[in-house]
């Protein structure tokens, strides 16, 4: 597009067929031209209304099966406390692991799912932890 009263720029004339190219690219090689000190304009980024793009990764995470938790890192904290826990250093198959990672994600999935009924109930949309804290007691989980 081009504003009122603006000349337009006209690319540098390429070089002769027999010249050195190593010294000087054409504008079309050398990537991004700037004539100007301004940086080239970018098409403006898409942006989604508050709470659309949370209801796209809810409905992305619920239909997928797979662990939300990166294994490696759940492995160290799985072996971390085993060793506050016993001195001696333990082994851990990876199946074990895996069956230790399926289950804390299902706990966790409920309490969270527990915990937006209770801020619901408060007549809220957002997650508070004292709404963890409550979906907790009522379950009856503080006793660990």
């Amino acid at each position: 597009m081009r504003r009122k009263g603006k000349t337009p720029q006209h690319r540098p004339p390429l070089p002769a067929p027999g010249t050195s190219t190593s010294t000087r690219l054409s504008p079309r090689r050398s990537g991004v031209s700037r004539v100007s000190g301004k940086p080239p304009v970018s098409p403006k980024k898409r942006r989604f209304r508050p709470g659309t793009k949370a209801l796209q990764e809810i409905r992305k995470y619920q239909k997928s099966t797979d662990l939300l938790l990166r294994k490696g890192p759940f492995s160290r904290l799985v072996r971390e406390v085993c060793q506050s826990i016993s001195r001696e250093t333990l082994r851990w198959q990876v199946y074990a692991l895996m069956a230790l990672q399926e289950a804390a994600e299902a706990f966790l999935v409920m309490i969270f799912a527990d915990a937006n009924l209770c801020a619901i109930h408060a007549k809220r949309v957002t997650l508070f932890p004292r709404d963890i804290q409550l979906a907790r007691r009522i379950r009856g989980v503080d006793k660990l």
